[in-house]
């Protein structure tokens, strides 16, 4: 599909829309090197419902995922749409996260640059760079790695931590990240990856890092008032044209 026709199905048809993103999103993760075939897990709320999820059966490698093949799941961890089953640890997490936090997107992975920060015994992200800055200060960190999530009561104790931030480090194992929206989920993946590949790689240096002020972060936070777009504006443009990428170099995802 082109992104061209989104708006009309935005309108249109947003559980086919959010079937369709979610798709693009994990083709995404292959082109960008976030993936592990078919582990890890995204997941949206299905629009018009609090109690139900969307994701990717397991089984399916990320680079073949379809917006049809997309399941619906609820905190049982029972199938209520499509073909497949939902496995165990994104039940535990996923569900939890999104009943308790209300938040719509939830995206898990154990993509490199943000587990090797994770391996470190201080794993704190450095507002370093102009694209840090946007995350300093929205970031949770779970500091105890204690094993694969197999409870409803682990997700309960991650979205706890989570709170209200838009990333939570997970030590020795992965991040998570949340959004309102795919698009917006999705940016931020994608730019803490980088953002994580910088500061590990300065860090190798051995040269101290240049810490931004306070004031300068909160300035970098604070939209101008004459931007010309909105913050969801840019987020959806921004994943247009990634899913326009898609079309070029993996396409099928709105199938």
């Amino acid at each position: 599909m082109s992104v061209h026709s989104l708006s009309a199905k935005r309108a249109a048809d947003p559980i086919k829309l959010a079937r369709i993103e979610l798709a693009a999103a994990h083709r995404l993760a292959i082109l960008h090197e976030l993936d592990e075939g078919i582990d890890n897990h995204f997941t949206v709320t299905v629009p018009g419902r609090d109690d139900c999820y969307l994701i990717l059966p397991f089984g399916l490698h990320w680079s073949e995922a379809r917006a049809s093949d997309m399941i619906v799941f609820d905190e049982s961890g029972a199938t209520l749409e499509g073909d497949g089953i939902v496995e165990l640890s994104a039940q535990c997490i996923h569900a939890s996260i999104h009943r308790i936090t209300g938040v719509r997107v939830v995206l898990h992975t154990h993509q490199t640059w943000a587990v090797a920060l994770n391996m470190l015994k201080n794993n704190r992200l450095l507002p370093a760079s102009q694209t840090a800055a946007y995350f300093y200060g929205h970031v949770a960190y779970d500091d105890h790695y204690a094993g694969t999530a197999d409870t409803l009561e682990e997700g309960e104790r991650l979205a706890r931590l989570l709170g209200g931030n838009q990333v939570m480090f997970m030590k020795n194992h992965g991040v998570l990240v949340v959004g309102d929206t795919v698009a917006q989920a999705y940016e931020r993946l994608y730019k803490l990856e980088r953002v994580c590949r910088a500061q590990v790689l300065a860090m190798a240096t051995g040269e101290p890092l240049e810490i931004l002020s306070d004031e300068i972060v909160a300035q970098v936070q604070t939209v101008p008032a004459d931007d010309r777009h909105s913050p969801s504006e840019r987020e959806r443009l921004y994943f247009e044209a990634m899913m326009r990428v898609l079309d070029r170099e993996l396409p099928g995802y709105a199938d």
